[in-house]
C-alpha cells in the first residue's frame, strides 16, 4: 500500500510524460518496421526513387540519373527492376512525353548493350559504367540528331557531358543503393559511403525542382531538413560536407539556386557547432544561417520565404523522433551512439569468449570430479573386499575338492576365514616362516595346511603386484584429477579477468588533468585503468619530450602525491619525432624489492653443471627463486635440473597453483623415462606487496633467512622428484622483512665443508659471521669459506642464490601538488 501511496505522490507531469514516452517508442518501433516492410519487401522504396530521378534534370537539358539508377537496381535488385524502369519513365511523363520516350529508349538500349556484353564479359559490376556511358553518349546523339537533323559541335559536348555524369552516378549508385536498400546496415559507414548517399537523396530531391506549394519550393525544405539531420547527428564537418553536395547538386538544376550551397553548408556548420544545444541549438544554426546568406544574397526580398521554408524544415527536423536520429547516429562515426555500438559490439564478443572459457573451466572441472571419484571410494571396504577375492582363489585352488570342505567353510567359517587371512597378512609382511604358533594352530586345523601355504605364498606376489599396479593406477588418476581442477581454476580466473571492464573514472582523470596542467605539464590524455591500493593502472599520452625523462622525474611524483602511494613508469614509448606523442604507462610501486647475488661451480671446475637456478617474475606483485640439483653430475644431471626450472617457469606463469604444478612436474619426471634419474627443488615464493612468502622444498637443503643477529632454518622433508609417483608437497610459511637475507643452496654447497659433523649449526655461524648486507657478497663468501675447507677442491656442483629483501623506494620524491586527494 506504501509503494502505491509513494507512486501517486510522484509528480504527475513526470509520471504521465514517462508513460507517453514510452508508448510513442512503441508505436514507433512497430510503425518503422511495418513501413520499412512495406518499403524495402514491396519495393516502393524504388518506386518512389524512380518516380523522382526521372524528373530530375540538370543543366536545362541533361538527364544523367535515371540510366545509372536502373542498371544499378537490374544489378543488384533485378525483381525490382521492372518496377524501377516504370517508375523512371512516370517520372519523365510527368514532365513531358518527349522526356519519357528519351528515358524508356535509353533503358531499351541498356538492356540490349547489356546483353550484348555480358556474352562477353563476365564480370558485370566492372562492366557496368562503361555500357551506361555507350548507351547514353549513342542516345542522346541519335536523339540530337532526330531533332536537329544535324550535329553540331554542341551536341557533342552536351552528349560527353550526360554520359561522363552517367558514369560518375553509376559508381556512386553502386555505393548507395545497396546502402538504403539493406534491412540491417553495418556497423559504421565511411565518409565516402555518407557522401555517396548524400549525392543520391540530391538527386532524388532534384526531382522536386519546380514543384513548389503557396510559393515554398519543395527541394529548398527537404535539402535544409536533410541538412539539419546530419549536422545534429555528425557534427559541423559532415554537416557542412552533406551541405555543399546537396547545394552543389540542386543548383546544377536550378542556376537560380546557386546561392542555396553557400546557405546549406553555412547552416550545416553552424548547426553543427551549436549541436551541444541538443535539436534546438542545431535549428537556431540554420535560421541564423538562412538570414546571413539571404541577405548577402538575394537581399531582402525573398528574406520571409526563406525564413518560412527554414521554420518548416525545422518543425520537420523537431518532430523527426529521437529513434530515428539515435539509429542514424549509430553508422556515423565519430558520434557517442557509434562509439557506444561499437563498445557493445565488444562486450558482446567478451561476453562470448568469457562464456566459452567458462564452458571449456565447466568441462575440465566435470573432468577432474569424474577422475577423483576413483579414489574417494571407502579404502577399508575396498582392502576387504581384494582380500575376499583373493581369499576366493585360494579356496577354490585347494579346498574345493577337500573333504574337509563342508566342516571347515560351513562348521567353522570364521576360524577358517580368520586363519587364512593371518597367513596371508603374514607372508604379504615375509614373516609367517618365523610365526610357528601361527603355522602349529594352521597345521592343526587344516588337513591340506602345506598345500594352503604353498598357494597362498605363490598368489602372493601376484597379489601384491596387482596391488602396487592399482595403487600406481589410482594416483595417477588423482594427480591428473589435481591437473584438470587447476586448469579449470586457472580458466575460471581467466574468464573473471575477461569479463572485468575499465572502470569509469572520468571524475578523477578531469581531477589528474587539470593537476598536472596546473602545474605547467602538458596532457593530450588520461586514461584510467584501476584506482586499486596498490595496484594502480594509469595510462596518458603526452607530447614529445625529447628524452629529458618528464614522466619519471615529474608526472610519476605528482601522481605518488595525488593517489597518496608511490607511482613509478612501468612502460614508456617515446614519439620518435618532435610533432608526435610519447604514450607512457604508470603503476603502483611494490612495498618490497628483491636483489639477488648468485654464486655457481661445476665439479672440478668443469663447464656444465648439474645445478639449475632461476629468478622468475609470476606477475601480481610475485616473485620466485627455484634451484634444482639434478642427480649426478655432468650433461645429464644439467638437463634434468634445467628441465624441471623450466617446466616450473611456465606452469607457474600460467597461474596454476605452486603445489599443483610440482606434482605435475613430478609425474612428467616419472614417467618421461625408466632411468634413475631424479632432481630436487627448492623453491621460494615471495609477495612483494606484503613480504609473506611461500617455501616449498622437494629433497632440497635447507635455507636460511638471516635477520640481524638471527638466523632462521627453513626445513621441509620430501623426497626428490621423480622418485615416487605421489607425495605431499610440504609448504613452509615465512614473512620476510625489509633487510632480511634468504640464501638458498645446493647440497653442493650445504654438505660440501670438510671435517664438519654438523652442517646446520657450521651453516649458521658462517652465514652470522658475514658483516656485508650485498647478495652477491655473501654468495661469493660462502662459496669460498666451502672451497677453503676442501682445500681448493670443487668436489660436487656448487650452487647458493642470496635474495636481499628491501623496501622499494622509489628514485624521485613526491612532488605536492594540492591538499586535495584523488577519492
Amino acid at each position: 500500500m506504501e509503494k502505491v501511496e509513494r507512486r501517486l505522490m510522484e509528480p504527475i507531469s513526470d509520471f504521465g510524460m514517462e508513460k507517453t514516452h514510452q508508448a510513442f517508442n512503441r508505436f514507433f518501433h512497430k510503425f518503422s518496421a511495418r513501413l520499412q516492410l512495406i518499403l524495402l519487401h514491396k519495393g516502393l522504396v524504388y518506386a518512389l526513387i524512380g518516380f523522382l530521378l526521372g524528373r530530375a534534370i540538370i543543366l536545362s537539358e541533361v538527364l544523367p540519373f535515371a540510366l545509372p539508377f536502373f542498371g544499378a537496381v537490374l544489378l543488384m535488385k533485378r525483381d525490382k527492376a521492372l518496377l524501377a524502369g516504370l517508375s523512371l519513365i512516370a517520372g519523365g511523363m510527368s514532365l513531358s512525353v518527349e522526356i519519357s520516350l528519351l528515358i524508356t529508349i535509353s533503358i531499351i538500349a541498356f538492356i540490349l548493350l547489356n546483353r550484348l556484353s555480358s556474352t562477353f564479359i563476365k564480370d558485370q559490376v566492372k562492366v557496368l559504367p562503361f555500357v551506361i556511358f555507350t548507351t547514353v553518349a549513342l542516345t542522346r546523339i541519335g536523339y540530337f540528331y532526330v531533332i536537329n537533323s544535324s550535329l553540331t559541335v554542341y551536341d557533342y559536348m552536351m552528349a560527353g557531358i550526360e554520359s561522363g555524369l552517367s558514369f560518375i552516378l553509376t559508381l556512386i549508385f553502386l555505393q548507395s543503393i545497396p546502402l538504403i536498400s539493406a534491412r540491417k546496415y553495418k556497423q559504421s559507414l565511411k565518409i565516402e559511403e555518407i557522401i555517396c548517399i548524400m549525392i543520391l537523396l540530391a538527386s532524388v530531391m532534384t526531382g522536386l525542382v519546380g514543384v513548389s506549394i503557396q510559393n515554398l519550393q519543395l527541394e529548398h525544405i527537404f535539402s535544409r531538413y536533410i541538412v539539419l539531420l546530419f549536422a545534429f547527428i555528425g557534427g559541423s564537418s559532415i554537416g557542412c560536407t552533406v551541405g555543399v553536395v546537396t547545394g552543389l547538386i540542386l543548383s546544377l538544376a536550378n542556376v537560380g539556386n546557386l546561392y542555396h550551397m553557400s546557405l546549406l553548408a553555412f547552416s550545416g556548420l553552424l548547426g553543427g557547432l551549436l549541436r551541444e544545444g541538443q535539436k534546438l541549438g542545431t535549428a537556431i544554426g540554420l535560421l541564423v544561417g538562412s538570414v546571413l546568406i539571404s541577405l548577402y544574397g538575394q537581399g531582402s526580398s525573398d528574406l520571409m520565404t526563406t525564413l518560412i521554408e527554414s521554420m518548416i524544415a525545422i518543425v520537420l527536423f523537431l518532430l523527426t523522433p529521437k529513434a530515428v536520429t539515435g539509429r542514424l547516429a549509430k553508422h556515423i562515426p565519430g558520434t557517442n551512439e557509434h562509439a557506444q555500438e561499437q563498445q557493445q559490439y565488444v562486450r558482446k564478443i567478451r561476453d562470448v569468449t568469457a562464456h566459452r572459457v567458462d564452458q571449456f573451466s565447466q568441462v575440465f572441472h566435470a573432468l577432474s570430479e569424474s577422475f577423483a571419484t576413483f579414489y574417494d571410494k571407502d579404502e577399508t571396504n575396498d582392502e576387504q573386499r581384494e582380500t575376499d577375492l583373493f581369499l576366493s582363489s585360494i579356496t577354490e585352488s585347494t579346498c574345493q575338492h577337500c573333504f574337509k570342505k563342508e566342516k571347515c567353510w560351513v562348521e567353522n567359517f570364521d576360524k577358517t576365514y580368520d586363519l587364512m587371512q593371518n597367513i596371508m597378512h603374514e607372508n604379504r609382511q615375509n614373516t609367517y616362516q618365523n610365526n610357528m604358533k601361527l603355522k602349529k594352530e594352521f597345521d592343526r586345523h587344516c588337513s591340506k595346511s602345506a598345500k594352503v601355504e604353498e598357494a597362498i605364498e605363490q598368489e602372493i606376489n601376484y597379489f601384491q603386484a596387482n596391488q602396487k599396479l592399482k595403487k600406481e593406477v589410482k594416483e595417477s588418476r588423482r594427480l591428473v584429477a589435481e591437473q584438470l581442477l587447476g586448469v579449470s581454476n586457472v580458466m575460471e580466473d581467466l574468464s573473471r579477468e575477461i569479463k572485468r571492464e575499465r572502470e569509469n573514472h572520468f571524475v578523477q582523470e578531469e581531477q589528474i588533468l587539470d593537476a598536472l596542467q596546473n602545474f605547467g605539464i602538458e596532457i593530450v590524455n588520461v586514461e584510467i585503468y584501476s584506482l586499486e591500493q596498490g595496484s594502480v593502472d594509469i595510462e596518458m599520452s603526452i607530447p614529445y619530450c625529447n628524452g629529458h625523462g618528464e614522466c619519471e622525474k615529474i608526472i610519476a611524483p605528482m601522481l605518488s602525491d595525488i593517489l597518496d602511494e608511490s607511482i613509478i613508469v612501468k612502460t614508456e614509448e617515446c614519439a620518435n619525432y618532435p610533432n608526435g606523442y610519447c604514450h607512457v604507462s604508470f603503476g603502483s610501486a611494490k612495498k618490497y624489492r628483491i636483489e639477488t647475488g648468485v654464486a655457481h661451480a661445476a665439479k672440478g671446475g668443469g663447464l656444465v653443471s648439474g645445478d639449475s637456478y632461476s629468478m622468475i617474475e609470476l606477475g601480481l606483485g610475485k616473485y620466485a627463486v627455484a634451484i634444482s640439483d639434478g642427480m649426478g653430475n655432468g650433461v645429464r644431471a644439467h638437463f634434468e635440473s634445467n628441465e624441471t626450472i623450466k617446466l616450473l617457469q611456465k606452469i607457474l606463469q600460467s597461474g596454476i597453483e605452486e603445489k599443483v604444478a610440482i606434482k605435475t612436474i613430478n609425474s612428467i619426471l616419472s614417467l618421461r623415462t625408466t632411468d634413475e634419474i631424479f632432481s630436487t627443488l627448492d623453491l621460494a615464493i615471495v609477495d612483494l606487496q606484503d613480504g609473506n612468502s611461500k617455501f616449498l622444498k622437494i629433497g632440497s637443503t635447507p635455507s636460511f633467512v638471516k635477520r640481524g643477529d638471527k638466523i632462521i632454518r627453513i626445513q621441509a622433508s620430501n623426497l626428490p622428484m621423480g622418485i615416487i609417483d605421489d607425495f605431499d608437497v610440504d609448504v613452509v610459511g615465512e614473512k620476510l622483512k625489509a633487510g632480511d637475507l634468504l640464501i638458498m643452496m645446493s647440497d653442493g654447497i650445504f654438505e660440501g665443508p670438510k671435517h664438519v659433523e654438523n652442517y646446520d649449526l657450521w651453516m649458521k655461524r658462517k652465514i652470522s659471521e658475514i658483516k656485508t648486507e650485498d647478495p652477491q657478497e655473501v654468495a661469493d663468501l660462502i662459496m669460498e669459506e666451502v672451497i677453503r675447507t676442501r682445500s681448493g677442491k670443487i668436489e660436487d656442483d656448487m650452487t647458493v642464490v642470496v635474495s636481499a629483501i628491501e623496501h622499494n623506494t622509489p628514485k624521485w620524491a613526491s612532488i605536492p601538488v594540492s591538499p586535495k586527494k584523488i577519492s
